[in-house]
């Protein structure tokens, strides 16, 4: 599935993402990532971040946890 058609499936689903991305369209354009394409296959992938590691974990419940 593409990035575009998950974002208007997102858009269909939560009316309130449009104004959120309305207004933060207003600021500077944002890039739309897959998790699956961060993770690729793994639970966890590391971040470098102006010089800091993070951590992206996906839980078993479908969600996303990021630590320092």
């Amino acid at each position: 599935m593409s990035s575009t058609t998950i974002a208007s499936s997102l858009l269909r689903q939560n009316p309130s993402i449009d104004a959120r991305l309305a207004a933060a369209s207003n600021e500077r354009p944002a890039a739309l990532v897959e998790s699956t394409d961060l993770l690729r296959g793994q639970k966890a992938v590391g971040i470098l971040h102006n010089g800091a590691l993070y951590r992206l974990q996906a839980t078993k419940l479908g969600k996303l946890i990021l630590t320092k």
